[in-house]
């Protein structure tokens, strides 16, 4: 009986892959400073478009930009989803994925929404760790690999600040003492900050930058939901930046509706924090635009309440019409369903124009949008401290001829020869990217 009831939620699950409208606006409408905002579509069945996870055929890799070059600097890795470069030029992966969360995806529509994740490759359990990859001959190839920091928590986001090498963990913000040159780390985790987490923790992912002087952490926290569908009370602290004191643990919220914040980086005309942020699901194909936007101190941006300013989303329970009308609409969308993950401005990259004054983005891809979106690196062009103009792709070729995603970008960083590292956990690959000529 169990096995066919199985058989059952597999039949259905693969009917549903076909459920949900097409988009009927293209991507570059949703993408800018003044995005396309349809009227929401709203099913019973929501939109669902998966791209199985295949992995990299051997010898095949993703597709640069005209000007550059990409290849792997590591691969084999487990899951590899952010990166940060250390002061000595060594790499630090975040090898990781959720924790186990007994309370998230309940019942049925939780049974599927696990099997989409699994089909897509995000099913695998967490390594729980980060790696330190270091590139000994400068040949853009990493030829040491040592395991930094294991027994980690779902770890995510790293920082350092002098001596304090900082772990943003699925549950808390801590650190450990690190010196220059080390590969491995034994002291224990001193906790510096509880962070939202529990048994549900549904956008589990917490990513941490620090000010110029050091003084201050911001941490990134994701919704417990798509739409506020766990309450209120599970809300709390969470669809926000913090802004936190390293030396007392003591935070407060910096700017808050923002659903779910992941990349962050600073813009280094104006020393603003800026931040990608993935909206919402289950309003077909053309909503919501993902977005990136600079991280106003004290801003709203709408979640769960509306999107892109004060678009009113209808399905959040109660309603607040006073938080409404203090939404701001953020900087520049990313287009809807995207999963813009990643962020990283080109301050020290040595890419050549068009990609050497503005920001990258790494896409993960959707699976609430039909067609596909996503799925690929692009870079935002700055100008005056603002986004100055459309997106250009650095990095495509993710998905297959049949759909299937070789490989998915996420955490992205610029090591210390100005090349574009790029995490794909589904390639379980660091690819770098470098100009196709050589500077002097």
């Amino acid at each position: 009986m169990r096995r066919i009831h199985h058989t059952m939620l597999i039949a259905a699950a693969g009917g549903l892959l076909a459920c949900g409208a097409s988009a009927r606006i293209p991507v570059t409408d949703e993408t800018g400073p003044n995005p396309t905002i349809p009227s929401p579509s709203r099913s019973l069945i929501p939109t669902v478009k998966i791209a199985p996870a295949k992995g990299w055929p051997s010898g095949v890799k993703p597709i640069a930009a005209a000007g550059t070059a990409v290849g792997a600097f590591a691969s084999g890795l487990n899951h590899p989803r952010m990166l940060y470069v250390l002061p000595n030029g060594d790499v630090l992966v975040a090898e990781t994925n959720a924790p186990v969360r007994p309370d998230d995806n309940k019942g049925i529509k939780g049974w599927f929404f696990k099997h989409y994740q699994k089909k897509a490759g995000a099913g695998v359990p967490s390594a729980n760790r980060i790696t330190l990859l270091r590139d000994t001959n400068g040949d853009g190839i990493a030829d040491v690999r040592s395991v930094l920091l294991d027994s980690l928590y779902s770890p995510f986001g790293m920082a350092l600040v002098g001596n304090a090498l900082y772990v943003a963990n699925a549950d808390a913000l801590v650190r450990f003492p690190y010196t220059a040159g080390d590969t491995h780390i034994t002291a224990p985790a001193i906790k510096v900050a509880d962070l939202p987490g529990g048994t549900i923790n549904h956008h589990w992912t917490k990513n941490v930058v620090a000010s110029a002087d050091g003084s201050k952490l911001y941490v990134s926290v994701g919704s417990n939901s798509n739409i506020m569908e766990n309450g209120v009370d599970a809300e709390v602290g969470r669809a926000a930046v913090w802004e936190i004191d390293p030396n007392t643990g003591s935070h407060r919220v910096f700017a808050s509706g923002l659903r779910n914040p992941v990349g962050m980086t600073w813009e280094p005309e104006t020393g603003a924090l800026w931040a990608s942020v993935n909206e919402r699901d289950e309003l077909g194909s053309d909503l919501v635009p993902d977005y990136m936007t600079a991280v106003r101190d004290g801003a709203f941006y709408g979640w769960p309440y509306s999107y892109y300013g004060q678009h009113v989303d209808d399905r959040a329970k109660p309603q607040r019409p006073d938080l409404v009308a203090a939404a701001i609409p953020p900087d520049y969308a990313l287009g809807s369903h995207t999963a813009s993950l990643g962020l990283t401005s080109s301050k020290g990259a040595t890419l050549p124009a068009p990609f050497d004054h503005g920001m990258f983005v790494g896409q993960h891809g959707s699976w609430n949008r039909k067609p596909f979106s996503g799925y690929k690196v692009i870079f935002v062009p700055f100008a005056g401290g603002k986004p100055a103009g459309l997106p250009v792709d650095v990095l495509t070729g993710f998905l297959d001829d049949e759909g299937k995603a070789l490989g998915r970008p996420v955490g992205l960083a610029v090591d210390s020869h100005g090349a574009l590292l790029v995490a794909d956990d589904v390639g379980n690959t660091v690819w770098r990217v470098r100009g196709a000529v050589a500077r002097p």
